[in-house]
């Protein structure tokens, strides 16, 4: 007994039982364990906090102004540009050395007292074309001067990335109107709006009516295409589709040089209006207001004017198309793709899985070919997805669309219209991949319907399907919601058998639209994943992609938190209406 009462208090519980005094130890009751996966739990939470809060604040961060600043050198280099980064650093012997020999010992005696250490900056400096750089570090103790300029403009371009540099004057038909940084200013204001307008009309010609015309020449040339296909290059079919092509393409081109005229008077109009900015080299350049996208004297913002802009670019991130290699603009197609193929494959792997389940838990006997197949379905669950991606361009793209373009649309070929990736390919290929996540799920909740419902249903008459149908399916709903729901954010998230069927680095064109069928299932997509991928390995300047990179993140994070709502207030609401049922 002083034995037991010796022990450590922190590992044993005492129970009087009977009169007697009996140590149990905390780790038979399982209490240590608790702590250690509550522990873990948290550990687990909080990096996803983390994680979450990390993109969150570089995401939201992408859209903000920032001031432009000038540094001068103590070598009488200049730079213009936006601070990105400050770091501090120890300089190297090596770096000193490229300094001139007469700034070279102020250098070193800044250095001195400064212990040896340097802040440097990294500054966004642009102006590709003329400095041959984007990105540059300028070190505190290379500086000799550091300003703002007053009236220093940040251009965001449609080509050729943003142009910093500082307002000289406004140019009208070529002659300078505008010499002085305020007067500039205010034409700028006034003519712009116009531009902009004229801008977008240029490309609604080119990309709506432009194409329109230039699908009615395709949709002709098929035609006769198809015509000697069928009945021969000889035959009178033939002849008959070849003249009508002529007599259609006279009025086709009639068409398109008409609207090719429509445009040239826009871009005559806009190239009257241009800019005179002054780069940090001390060149002035001329910059087309029709090459311009947004500009905003960084310097002179308030508060409005920040707020203005950060709304004004998020709405184009949102509502826009990509440009300059995917680092600047909008991911609209790729939002448009990533919702489009994620709803299509929900629809179509919800309906094999559930009837996959319903096979394996109310038809199929017990035995060793059932225990075969629920085997077989757990390990395709952990399958590599770039397997399943092969696996869907050798047998959707190679086999299943080259033999449908061979039998529907042989006037095409060799150009493929099913041979190759598409957006019903990439939707059949990640709902085989998202099968065991709705298979499994589903067989548990009917597993989980009471027999008892199941035997009043057979008591009163009904037949299996009928029972299935009217009592087990419904109450069942909320666990296929549930595979459903993880379906959606398993594919959603998938990139790697998208780059194989289907996703491509730009595609303006959606796979749904106004023209007829209005649905294009053989059309190539973008998607989200796939464009994080692209902006961080495959984009010429990593640099300048970092933000776009955080803030698709927490759009695609946002997009697949919205589905999966959207599934789970489904659920909650018929989980509701059953069990009020059964009360």
């Amino acid at each position: 007994m002083s034995e037991l009462l010796d022990a450590p208090v922190s590992t044993k519980r005492y129970v009087r039982r009977r009169g007697a005094v009996r140590a149990t130890s905390l780790f038979s009751n399982g209490e240590p364990m608790v702590w250690l996966t509550g522990g873990a739990l948290g550990l687990c939470v909080l990096m996803i906090v983390g994680m979450l809060c990390l993109v969150g604040v570089q995401g939201a961060a992408t859209f903000q102004p920032r001031e432009l600043v000038r540094w001068t050198t103590i070598d009488g280099g200049v730079v213009l540009g936006e601070v990105v980064e400050v770091e501090r650093y120890r300089p190297s012997d090596a770096q000193l050395e490229l300094l001139s020999e007469a700034t070279r010992a102020a250098a070193r005696e800044r250095l001195l007292a400064q212990g040896g250490e340097a802040e440097r900056r990294l500054v966004r400096t642009e102006n590709f074309e003329l400095t041959g750089t984007h990105y540059t570090w300028v070190s505190d103790f290379e500086t000799r001067e550091r300003t703002t300029p007053e009236w220093a403009l940040s251009i965001e371009r449609r080509e050729g990335g943003p142009f910093y540099g500082v307002l000289r004057g406004f140019e009208l038909d070529g002659q300078r109107v505008a010499s002085e940084p305020a007067a500039a200013w205010t034409l700028l204001e006034e003519h712009l709006p116009a531009v902009l307008e004229r801008v977008d009309a240029r490309r609604a010609i080119e990309r709506e009516e432009i194409g329109r015309v230039n699908r009615a020449m395709e949709t002709e040339r098929l035609a006769v295409r198809r015509a000697e296909l069928e009945h021969g290059l000889g035959s009178d079919a033939a002849r008959t589709a070849r003249e009508l092509f002529s007599a259609r393409e006279v009025g086709l081109k009639t068409e398109f040089e008409r609207l090719r005229g429509e445009i040239e008077a826009l871009d005559r109009q806009n190239s009257r209006y241009a800019l005179s900015v002054e780069a940090a080299d001390g060149s002035e350049q001329r910059i087309p207001l029709a090459t311009v996208v947004r500009a905003y004297p960084a310097n002179r913002l308030d508060f409005g004017d920040r707020v203005s802009i950060y709304a004004s670019r998020t709405w184009e991130f949102l509502a826009d198309e990509p440009r300059e290699s995917n680092t600047e603009g909008g991911v609209l197609p790729a939002i448009f793709g990533t919702v489009t193929m994620t709803l299509v494959m929900s629809i179509l792997v919800v309906p094999f899985g559930v009837l996959a389940a319903l096979y394996l838990r109310e038809y199929a006997k017990p035995g060793p070919l059932v225990s075969f197949v629920r085997i077989a379905v757990n390990n395709l669950a952990g399958v590599p997805s770039i397997v399943f991606g092969v696996f869907g361009l050798g047998f959707f793209c190679y086999f299943v669309g080259a033999s449908i373009d061979e039998l529907f649309y042989a006037e095409r070929l060799p150009s493929p219209t099913f041979g190759t990736g598409g957006v019903l390919w990439a939707s059949l290929t990640l709902a085989l991949l998202t099968l065991p996540v709705v298979i499994v799920p589903t067989e548990e909740a009917l597993a989980a319907v009471p027999s008892s419902m199941r035997e009043g249903s057979y008591a009163c008459g009904a037949t299996k399907w009928q029972t299935i149908r009217r009592i087990v399916l419904p109450r069942a709903m909320p666990g296929i919601l549930t595979g459903m729901i993880l379906a959606i954010a398993r594919g959603a998230g998938e990139v790697a058998p998208l780059m194989l069927v289907g996703a491509v680095k730009l595609a303006p064109e959606l796979p749904i639209d106004g023209e007829a069928p209005f649905v294009h299932p053989s059309r190539s997509f973008m998607h989200l994943g796939f464009h994080i991928y692209d902006l961080g390995f495959q984009s010429p300047n990593s640099e300048a992609a970092k933000p776009m990179v955080y803030t698709t993140t927490l759009l695609l994070i946002g997009l697949v938190v919205l589905l999966n709502v959207v599934a789970i207030a489904v659920r909650a609401k018929l989980r509701r209406r059953f069990q009020g049922a059964q009360v």
